[in-house]
C-alpha cells in the first residue's frame, strides 16, 4: 500500500482497541446510542450528548469509537442484531421463512425510523459482525429452497431491497407522523382535501383513490405484505425454471 494512501472510513478495519474502560465499552455506548436515537431521532445525536447520557466526556468515548459516522455504523449493526431469521428447513418451507424474515426486518426498521435516514451512509455495513451473521442465516435459506450459491446470495439482495425501501419510506412517514402530534387517522384526515385536490386532475390516481378504510396501520401492513408476495412470486419462478 502506498504511504500517501488514507484508510478506509470504517469501524469494521481498524483495529478495535484491547484495553477498554472496565465501565465504558463499546457495547455500552452503542447500546446507549440506540436508545438515544430510538428516545430523541437522529438529530440528537452527537458525541457530546451520547456522553452525557454515558456520565463521561466526548473524549472518553472516542478511546473506543474514532467518529460518529463509525457510531452510525455500530449502531445499524446493533439493530440488524434483532431480525429473526429461521433455520433453514429445505425446500418447501423456504417462503414462509424468507416471508418471516421480511417482515420481522420490517418490524426492526419500523421500531428503530431513524434507520431509514442513515441506511444510505454506513459506510461498510455488510462487514459489520450482526449483518454477516444475518446474511449467512438468509442465504442458507435460500440454498435449502434450491437456488445454486451465487443466485441465493441475489435473491437474498432482492428481498432485502424490497423490505428495505418499503420499510424506510413507511419510517420516514411515521417519523413525519409522531412530529405532527396527531394520530395516523387524524393525520390522514387533516391530508383529505389536499390529497383530493392533488389528484383530481388525474383520473387514473382519482378513481383508485380513497381514504384507508379500518385500521391505517393493519392497511400498511397488508401493502407491505401484497408487494412481498409478489417478490417471492418471482423468486419461486424462477426456482421452478431452474429447478
Amino acid at each position: 500500500m502506498p504511504s500517501d494512501s488514507k484508510p478506509v472510513p470504517s469501524v469494521w478495519v481498524r483495529p478495535r482497541r484491547q484495553r477498554e474502560q472496565p465501565v465504558l465499552s463499546r457495547e455500552h455506548i452503542v447500546a446507549e446510542a440506540v436508545r438515544l436515537l430510538d428516545e430523541e431521532g437522529l438529530e440528537a445525536l452527537s458525541m457530546r450528548r451520547l456522553g452525557q447520557r454515558l456520565g463521561a466526556g466526548a473524549t472518553s468515548l472516542y478511546r473506543h469509537v474514532a467518529s460518529k459516522d463509525e457510531l452510525i455504523e455500530l449502531v445499524v449493526d446493533e439493530v440488524y442484531g434483532e431480525m429473526r431469521v429461521p433455520d433453514a428447513d429445505g425446500p418447501a418451507g423456504w417462503r414462509s421463512a424468507t416471508t418471516e424474515c421480511a417482515h420481522s426486518l420490517r418490524a426492526m426498521i419500523l421500531r428503530h425510523p431513524w434507520i431509514a435516514a442513515v441506511l444510505g451512509q454506513v459506510g461498510l455495513a455488510s462487514l459489520g459482525p450482526n449483518l454477516v451473521r444475518q446474511s449467512s442465516r438468509m442465504i442458507a435459506l435460500f440454498e435449502a429452497a434450491g437456488f445454486a450459491p451465487g443466485e441465493a446470495n441475489r435473491a437474498m439482495d432482492t428481498l432485502i431491497a424490497y423490505v428495505i425501501g418499503m420499510g424506510t419510506s413507511e419510517a420516514a412517514y411515521l417519523s413525519l407522523l409522531a412530529r405532527s402530534g396527531l394520530s395516523e387517522r387524524e393525520w390522514l384526515e387533516s391530508l383529505r382535501p389536499a390529497a383530493e385536490a392533488a389528484v383530481s386532475d388525474h383520473p387514473r390516481i382519482r378513481d383508485g383513490f380513497s381514504p384507508p378504510e379500518g385500521d391505517p396501520a393493519k392497511v400498511r401492513e397488508e401493502n407491505f405484505g401484497y408487494g412481498l408476495d409478489r417478490v417471492l412470486d418471482g423468486l419461486a419462478v424462477r426456482l421452478a425454471a431452474t429447478g
